[in-house]
């Protein structure tokens, strides 16, 4: 795993927490939840799949020519 790699996991973590607090702020009476919270859950979702390497385009023995 690279050092960038890394970054990105724990941006993504980061980024996850501030999801949680925002998402269990009350805001008055028993109402939680907030739609910000819900995209950076997203977010952070697509950090931790970019940056264990998910998205890397590994061609197959066809497409090399084998």
């Amino acid at each position: 795993m690279t050092t960038a790699q890394i970054v990105e996991l724990a941006a993504a973590a980061a980024i996850f927490a501030g999801g949680v607090w925002m998402y269990r702020r009350p805001r008055g009476g028993d109402q939680y939840g907030s739609q910000g919270a819900v995209i950076l859950f997203v977010i952070a979702l697509l950090l931790v799949i970019h940056g264990l390497g998910l998205l890397n385009y590994q061609p197959s023995p066809a497409e090399l020519g084998q």
